[in-house]
């Protein structure tokens, strides 16, 4: 506790955030001096509570008046202020417990002259992990009756007397209570004293922008090539700067364990103290401090060769100058904060914690915090006598991204709203800085593994990969932080219907690491006979300055993807069990029984391996997302249930009814208008019928399957989602040329107006003979106008196809006016959603990081196709 007591003083500073109390008796200008700091602008109206406000809210009395009553009047009254300011004082602290939980300061007046009343408030303080300060106005007693005389409702002359002597004692014991500040003040010096408001350090404005670095622990050659590839550059003072103006963050532990903990630690040192750079408080940083403080301290898991180095650097430097650099740092260490705050305009945006933060606890500053971000939510130790670190990002609902470290991962770790950038750089794997407001990330290597330690946190994570994901901290909701979409926040109710759809039905979920995305229709066409036509597909892309497309033949067969691995060998490293592979629908269910699935596959590895394939792509494994026909191969009971019977029934049905009809009419009857319209619904019905059947054929084993590749995903060294669809369609005419189990897809390129219009008579053409219609994509697999993803793909289905999905009788012009107001917003926001988490589930896959990871896209994605969307889109 400080204790101010000097009347000289001329500033009295009040905390950010928290409690201050006055404390004085009746009449010592407690609310004066409110109204003095409210008209001044050092407090806001709403920061300042009282007694009497709070009586009168709760009892409509400010003060009830006994004296010069009879005794069992004056008793009535008495009891009854007692219990108003009773209820009062429960109300106030009420409302100051929200505030500290809002991290807001309140002024409290009212008199605080006993000890107990000032405890429940340093308590309320404590436990909300907020500052508590007391303010203290010391009026000579003649003054304080004299303004009592003054009053409309004076306290009478015994009470003021009694508050007085009451004031006195709790002067005395003002200084041993445990306050962050308190101040007394002279009466005739109050209005010599200035007041201002601390801002609060732990809050620091974003500028330029911030690149937060990782765990360094030593590795100080890797952290300088990490920062040179940030664009900072070194001056001549040895100070590196960024030409933008961007600050470096540290999330802690930059020493220990590694080979250069004194040169990390003097560079952060004086970075910070040149504001050039912010650094948080660790675990490790804790513990070097005491050390240094001449504390008895245990050194270990790495923290023995901070002590050897600094122990060689003594021993060249000499003692002088090591007592020096252990001064410096000790200050350096202890004064780092528990966590930091970055804001844009007073809005936060980015915390930076060591170990992570609970969303209470951001913007605060207490002993239990500080613990809580050097070493993170734990509880007790594991059989090797590790900390058992729980999930309290699980938690994290205030909106702001948190990035931490301390918990190492292969790969920056998204959880919800919080990044995980240590990558264990001291143990041979990678050192990141994570860039805001880009949010982009920016890694290097580790030369090699400077910890010496064969069970190190990477080693473990590799054995544990294929461990069930943690369901507890996505149940009830949770996010995905994707590279080209941003952050993907998915619903809990939704979350718990993809959890179903997963643990029952789909193949197991090391093999599940791709759904393809859904594909918007086209805005309704324009023309009158169209509910869909390529000229609208053509002018979205060219709306968002898409100069070139790929036109692809639309196959009517089940969405499939394909995983085929060189050999079991390799199938293990990946997915963790000896298989060739995987086939599976779009929503993560076996495509195949499984002796059908396995000869299908061997069937192309073999065709694939005489080929060499593997070996000139140098990969192990291939990832496809295709079509499979025929139709019927998977929706055999769809197609005799909804539309085999219900085909051949309307138009039994129909042509009935047109045969009355025409009989009607060659009898003179007045049926003209009824016969047209039934010639028109008997010819749906009879397109109906023929819709569907143009998609199916008969087979027998694999006789007559086919796959028609469209994307060729991945191989083992990486993903191609950075390739032209144009490159896509020549791989998959390569396959084809491979097994005959593959086709090729026909497609056309459109560049300009002629190769457009081109298009759009094949299309008809096509549609014509019943065939399903096509997608249109961007030349480049993912592209971007104005910062943000426009569309993947568009379908465009044709008249006679789209028989299947709006009916038999959609194009009546009835229902096609109707049908041109369906809204197709919603499918479009799916669909670059699901863009999005697919490429990201599957670089995770391909990267070999943890199923849980690669799990969280997957169900996202699941998840999201139980938020309803029209299913005829």
């Amino acid at each position: 506790m400080t204790t101010e007591q000097q009347e000289q003083r001329r500033t009295i500073r009040l905390p950010h955030a928290g409690i201050v109390l006055l404390v004085g008796p009746s009449n010592s200008g407690k609310t004066t001096l409110l109204a003095r700091l409210v008209r001044e602008g050092t407090l806001l109206a709403t920061e300042t509570v009282s007694s009497d406000q709070f009586r009168m809210l709760v009892g409509d009395v400010e003060f009830i008046d006994w004296k010069g009553r009879p005794k069992l009047e004056a008793d009535v009254l008495y009891a009854e202020y007692q219990l108003v300011s009773e209820q009062a004082f429960a109300a106030m602290e009420n409302v100051l417990e929200m505030r500290c939980r809002l991290r807001k300061l309140t002024v409290v007046d009212a008199t605080h002259l006993y000890p107990d009343d000032r405890n429940k408030y340093i308590e309320i303080a404590r436990r909300h992990h907020v500052a508590v300060t007391a303010l203290a106005l010391d009026v000579p007693e003649e003054t304080l009756l004299a303004r009592d005389a003054g009053r409309e409702q004076p306290r009478g002359r015994q009470r003021v007397k009694q508050q007085a002597q009451l004031f006195k004692r709790a002067l005395r014991s003002l200084k041993s209570e445990a306050f962050d500040a308190s101040y007394i003040i002279k009466d005739a010096a109050l209005d010599d004293i200035r007041f201002e408001r601390k801002q609060n350090p732990l809050q620091i404005e974003l500028g330029a922008g911030i690149d937060v670095v990782g765990d360094i622990h030593g590795c100080f050659d890797e952290m300088t090539v990490l920062i040179g590839k940030l664009g900072y550059e070194l001056g001549e003072d040895g100070l590196h700067r960024h030409p933008d103006g961007r600050k470096l963050v540290s999330v802690g532990d930059v020493m220990s364990r590694g080979p250069k903990s004194m040169e990390a630690m003097d560079f952060w040192e004086m970075h910070v103290r040149a504001g050039l750079a912010f650094m948080v408080d660790s675990n490790h940083g804790w513990k070097i401090a005491r050390y240094l403080d001449g504390r008895d301290v245990s050194l270990h898991h790495g923290d023995e060769k901070m002590a050897e180095e600094l122990a060689r650097y003594e021993a060249a430097r000499g003692e002088e100058a090591a007592a020096e650099w252990k001064t410096r740092m000790r200050a350096f260490l202890l004064g780092a904060p528990s966590h930091l705050v970055f804001a844009r305009d007073g809005v936060r945006h980015v915390v930076v914690a060591h170990a992570g933060i609970r969303d209470e606890f951001i913007g605060k500053q207490s002993k239990r915090i500080q613990d809580f971000c050097r070493f993170g939510d734990t509880e007790g130790t594991d059989a090797q006598g590790k900390p058992t670190r729980k999930e309290w990002h699980t938690g994290h609902r205030s909106g702001e991204l948190i990035i931490w470290g301390h918990d190492v991962r292969p790969r920056p770790e998204t959880a919800g709203l919080t990044i995980n950038i240590d990558q264990g750089v001291v143990f041979g794997g990678e050192l990141t800085a994570y860039r805001y407001p880009e949010r982009t990330f920016a890694t290097v290597q580790a030369a090699r593994d400077y910890s010496g330690e064969a069970d190190n946190p990477l080693a473990r994570r590799a054995r544990d990969r294929f461990a069930p994901p943690n369901l507890a901290k996505l149940a009830e909701g949770y996010t995905v932080e994707t590279a080209s979409y941003g952050a993907i926040g998915i619903r809990g109710e939704f979350v718990k219907a993809a959890l179903d759809t997963v643990s029952h039905y789909t193949v197991p979920i090391e093999e599940l690491l791709y759904i393809p995305p859904t594909m918007s229709p086209p805005a309704v066409s324009a023309d009158e006979r169209f509910l869909e036509h390529p000229r609208e597909a053509f002018a979205y892309y060219r709306a968002h300055g898409v100069t070139t497309m790929v036109a692809e033949k639309k196959h009517m067969g089940s969405r499939a993807i394909v995983v085929l691995f060189k050999d079991e060998d390799a199938a293990e490293d990946y997915v963790g069990r000896r298989t060739p592979g995987t086939v599976y629908t779009r929503t993560g269910r076996p495509f195949f029984q499984s002796d059908i699935e396995r000869e299908l596959l061997e069937r192309l590895r073999l065709d694939l391996a005489a080929a060499s394939y593997f070996e000139r792509h140098e990969t192990e494994l291939l990832v496809l997302d295709a079509e499979i026909l025929p139709w019927n191969l998977k929706a055999k009971e769809l197609i005799a249930s909804q539309y085999a019977h219900v085909g051949e029934a309307a138009v039994m049905d129909r042509a009935k009814l047109l045969e009355k009809l025409q009989a009607a009419r060659d009898v003179g009857r007045d049926v003209g208008d009824w016969l047209a319209e039934t010639e028109a619904r008997l010819a749906g019905a009879r397109t109906f019928k023929e819709a569907f059947q143009a998609y199916c054929w008969d087979v027998e084993g694999l006789s007559g399957v086919r796959i028609a590749p469209f994307h060729l995903l991945a191989h083992s060294g990486g993903t191609f989602f950075d390739r032209t669809h144009q490159w896509h369609m020549e791989r998959a005419e390569e396959l084809a040329g491979l097994s005959e189990l593959f086709m090729a897809t026909e497609h056309r390129v459109i560049t300009d107006e002629a190769s457009e219009e081109e298009a759009i008579r094949w299309w008809e053409a096509m549609t014509a003979d019943g065939h399903e219609g096509i997608v249109v994509k961007p030349e480049r697999y993912m592209t971007r106008s104005g910062g943000k993803l426009v569309q993947p793909a568009i379908k465009v289905r044709g008249r006679k196809y789209l028989h299947i999905i709006y009916g038999m009788d959609y194009l009546e012009p009835d229902n096609l006016r109707r049908l041109k107001g369906r809204k197709s917003g919603k499918k479009e926001r799916h669909a670059l959603m699901e863009f999005a988490l697919g490429m990201e589930g599957l670089k995770r896959f391909v990267r070999q990081e943890p199923v849980e990871r690669m799990h969280e896209c997957v169900l996202a994605a699941l998840a999201m196709e139980s938020d309803p969307v029209d299913p005829r889109l």
